[in-house]
């Protein structure tokens, strides 16, 4: 594989594998990230570590599981971004790998994994969010180390700083690795918050693909519309956002175009984790529930990869995830994950795929997630969840329920499957998991993590509860002031 190929990793927030229009959804305005998905690898089951930001996000660069990297929850946005722990010291990213080899590396948009203030983990350039997110006018983002409040639409800000990077490599001989993490389509979805154009492009859009459903009986209780024109004003926001996503993607082709690069760099697309807009009576991802729940629509990624004239489009539907990219982009560049010893990561490469190889990948085709205490593992057929240490259990037949509409935890006959999905999921996470911060043995209740956890934080509080005067907006709350 060529020295000279680059990389660009595009990470959004809070975007449900549903939302794209080569997903399906005919709601959405989005041609651009439709023209890269068609003309690369769409990934049908692709998967999140733990379906929330900050764990998910550090699973992504480290390839490590929350349990491994100690982010169990998504990071309280109330710490100043320079004063946070470092949450992930001594812990290595394929990006300080790339660095490492000689790539000239540079982050844009949401961190949100601690020390937002200068560049972490093998970044050279950096432009990053302070907090993690929040409203989109106004944002603070550190550049260079200095705390600036961006005046226009951070998604165009995001985007400017990434183009003015590659125009920076334009001579060099060095290969790049840009890191766009998008803040969108992520709450807040009022009007206040994104251009009247953007808007109106859904004015008339009745979301006839996002499900009206009854309220789940678990959903976090003020984070439901009350009506049909509250659950359109959402909507409209959230797809807005998800354009204005889609209008950038099509300045950095342009960039690529013009700088004559366009060829020469590999596009990565992901969310950190997946949403429910509506789905299952939830507005929200994993934590949008009490107790944290993991349906597909929670846990479930868009995820497509492109190479122009190198990668042949095609759909793969082999169940990968998240901690599975670190060795696939190492090994398709062809390089060595030597940067620390003994490493102990969960995932297998699908480098091969990416290399021509047909979407028959060699492995026992199951899927493990993890937020705090929750546990899923996932087959092509069964999903189990696993609450330690007394429940409620849940078990799906995805053949014949893919919506997860009934639990057959109770059904006697499955008593064998749910003993066997039960051992295997035991036996995964022992092989994989840093008993000294086992979330499984932690109190993460969706709240938010505010310090390091278990033994690494000497056994402190590090986690938050749900509190009635906050008002739930995606990863974090605000006040309800």
């Amino acid at each position: 594989m060529s020295k000279k190929t680059n990389i660009i990793s595009i990470i959004t927030d809070d975007q449900g594998y549903w939302s794209l229009g080569s997903y399906g959804n005919k709601d959405a305005i989005t041609p651009t990230l439709d023209y890269l998905a068609d003309n690369g690898i769409r990934f049908e089951n692709f998967f999140c570590a733990s379906p929330v930001c900050s764990p998910a996000r550090a699973s992504i660069y480290t390839g490590r599981i929350p349990s491994q990297h100690g982010v169990l929850d998504w990071l309280d946005e109330w710490n100043d971004g320079s004063t946070t722990e470092e949450y992930l010291k001594g812990q290595s990213t394929f990006v300080n790998v790339l660095a490492k080899n000689g790539y000239e590396c540079a982050m844009s948009g949401k961190w949100h994994l601690g020390l937002a203030d200068k560049p972490q983990k093998g970044f050279k350039h950096w432009y990053s969010h302070q907090k993690g997110g929040g409203p989109y006018y106004g944002a603070p983002m550190y550049k260079d180390g200095v705390l600036i409040y961006e005046k226009e639409y951070v998604t165009d800000t995001i985007t400017d700083y990434g183009l003015a990077f590659l125009d920076s490599q334009k001579n060099s001989y060095k290969p790049f690795y840009l890191s766009l993490n998008y803040t969108a389509p992520h709450a807040p979805w009022d009007s206040k918050n994104h251009p009247k154009e953007l808007l109106d492009l859904y004015k008339n859009c009745d979301f006839s693909y996002c499900p009206r459903e009854k309220r789940h009986p678990w959903s976090i209780e003020f984070i439901y519309p009350e009506s049909e024109e509250e659950r359109k004003e959402l909507l409209k926001g959230y797809f807005a956002a998800l354009t204005s996503v889609d209008n950038n993607i099509k300045r950095v082709l342009k960039k690529l175009k013009d700088l004559n690069m366009l060829e020469d760099t590999l596009i990565l697309y992901t969310s950190d984790n997946g949403m429910n807009m509506g789905h299952h009576g939830i507005y929200g991802k994993g934590n949008g529930t009490s107790p944290v729940n993991m349906y597909d629509t929670s846990v479930k990624v868009p995820c497509f990869i492109t190479k122009f004239r190198e990668i042949k489009p095609k759909v793969c539907k082999n169940l990968l995830s998240h901690y599975d990219i670190r060795p696939t982009i190492l090994e398709y560049l062809g390089l060595e994950d030597n940067i620390e010893k003994n490493i102990n990561l969960p995932g297998k490469s699908f480098a091969s795929l990416l290399k021509g190889n047909e979407c028959d990948l060699e492995n026992d085709v199951v899927i493990y997630d993890e937020y705090g205490p929750t546990r899923m593992i996932r087959t092509d057929k069964w999903k189990y969840i696993h609450r330690y240490s007394d429940g409620p259990f849940e078990l799906y037949d995805l053949e014949n329920d893919p919506e997860e509409k009934i639990n057959l935890i109770n059904d006697k006959d499955k008593e064998e499957i749910v003993l066997q999905l039960r051992l295997k999921l035991k036996e995964w996470f022992i092989k994989y998991v840093n008993p000294e911060i086992n979330g499984a043995e932690l109190p993460v209740f969706g709240g938010g993590q505010v310090g390091l956890a278990g033994l690494w934080g000497k056994e402190k509080a590090a986690f938050k509860r749900y509190d009635s005067d906050f008002i739930f907006t995606g990863d974090g709350l605000l006040k309800n002031d």
